[in-house]
């Protein structure tokens, strides 16, 4: 059991990691739509769609961290009742 914790560490990091890029990226995105930089004829009201999209992708990746995070808890407390025991 104690093996697959270091791997849950690096996940939960490198999935806040990806969280943060998500958000960055759609705050790009989304501005350049409503400056109309992409080339393309999109009308300007999809930058907002496009930003909550992003956002939404942000929040469930930062939950899914999270419930890494909870996991990495709730097995550190195990092992302490199991050594209390």
């Amino acid at each position: 059991m104690g093996g697959g914790t270091g791997l849950l560490k690096v996940s939960s990091a490198v999935i806040k990691i990806a969280a943060w890029i998500f958000l960055l990226m759609g705050l790009v995105a989304s501005t350049f739509i409503m400056l109309r930089y992409t080339g393309q004829e999109i009308p300007r009201l999809m930058g907002p769609v496009v930003l909550i999209i992003y956002v939404l992708v942000f929040f469930f990746l930062h939950l899914v961290a999270g419930i890494a995070d909870l996991l990495l808890k709730l097995s550190e407390q195990c092992k302490r009742e199991g050594q209390n025991a």
